[in-house]
């Protein structure tokens, strides 16, 4: 055998080893219930790493993600889909994880780092032709579903609601709060007279509830959008400004969007994907890279899938810097540069 037949067949061997080496990888993962941005990206990052021989991952979905993120930051899961608001809580030892004090949640949060954004929803205020509630001018002393019991979701529902009309849960209205699994069966009993939630273009919680009466969704109204409250609140962590033309915005059959000026403003759920920073600079690279170049087959995948922030690393759009400790991963850093994108300074570990 001549040097570069021997070289050849080295190199080929090590090529295998290394795939052989990523397809060994077991690796857990935790996200949210089926029908969701946050589902849908690491479902499918699931699967494509498989077919690229990245790595096994066994996907448990239906958790509370901020559980998940704790057991991402302690090394106890691999990855977990997050709205970006929760590492800023971790890291402050405040909301669900006050428990651990800020000295041990900052502990925990350095651990995290991001692979990949994505936007969970967009708030707004929605209900049947048929309630009571006929736009948020219409919430005063009725009840109204604003999230699970804990956290981010129904944190940000309730300040969506305050800074649009100057309501308190609990004394301008009754907020109505259940698991995600029961919000559409919830609200099609008529326990609730409204829905304030993160809300997708089409929304799938929208597409079931519309079969039992026909549906209105509110956007924001502009003066409340642009005074100096919202406007502040658009920058707390994990959230971010969003706008789209109403004609747009898909809604199922039997439910409609409604603007006074034809725009749709909402503020957005940022999150994304993340993993421990004890992860190896390899396989986040390379697990970023089959999100990254599979972004077409992702986008295909569910009628909203394009309007939910995939593939844009903007600072602002994407919920990074600014309050949010949160930062990529170094290997995640090199696999969106590689491939083109700028990733801002101030989101690079």
């Amino acid at each position: 055998m001549n040097n570069l037949t021997k070289f050849g067949s080295a190199a080929l061997a090590l090529a295998f080893s290394g795939a052989a080496a990523f397809a060994q990888a077991n690796l857990t993962a935790e996200t949210a219930s089926p029908g969701g941005s946050i589902h849908l990206s690491l479902a499918h990052l699931t699967e494509v790493a498989a077919a690229r021989g990245v790595a096994n991952i066994q996907l448990a979905d239906g958790q509370t993600l901020t559980n998940s993120v704790q057991n991402v930051a302690e090394g106890k899961t691999d990855i977990a889909g997050t709205p970006y608001i929760l590492p800023f809580l971790l890291n402050n030892g405040v909301g669900p994880y006050a428990k651990l004090g800020k000295d041990k949640g900052a502990e925990l949060a350095s651990n995290l780092r991001a692979l990949y954004p994505v936007t969970l929803g967009i708030f707004a205020l929605y209900a049947y032709d048929s309630s009571a509630v006929k736009g948020w001018d219409t919430v005063a002393g009725k009840k109204i579903l604003n999230g699970p019991p804990r956290g981010a979701a129904v944190t940000n529902a309730r300040a969506v609601i305050q800074l649009t009309t100057g309501l308190k849960e609990g004394e301008g209205y009754d907020g109505i709060q259940v698991n995600w699994g029961q919000a559409t069966s919830t609200m099609m009993d008529g326990t609730v007279e409204g829905v304030v939630l993160p809300i997708l273009f089409p929304d799938s919680r929208i597409t079931q509830a519309v079969s039992a009466g026909k549906m209105t969704a509110w956007s924001i109204p502009k003066d409340k959008w642009d005074s100096e409250g919202f406007q502040k609140y658009l920058k707390a962590p994990g959230s971010a400004p969003f706008e789209i033309a109403v004609e747009d915005a898909t809604m199922p059959a039997g439910a409609k969007l409604v603007s006074e000026d034809g725009t749709f403003r909402g503020l957005a759920t940022i999150g994304g994907d993340i993993v421990n920073k004890n992860m190896s600079f390899d396989m986040a690279k390379a697990l970023t890279q089959a999100h990254i170049e599979t972004l077409d087959a992702l986008k295909a995948k569910a009628p909203f899938a394009s309007n939910v922030g995939f593939g844009v690393l903007d600072a602002t759009k994407s919920g990074m810097c600014g309050p949010n400790p949160l930062k990529y991963h170094e290997g995640a850093v090199a696999a969106w540069e590689e491939a083109g994108y700028d990733v801002p300074d101030c989101a690079k570990p």
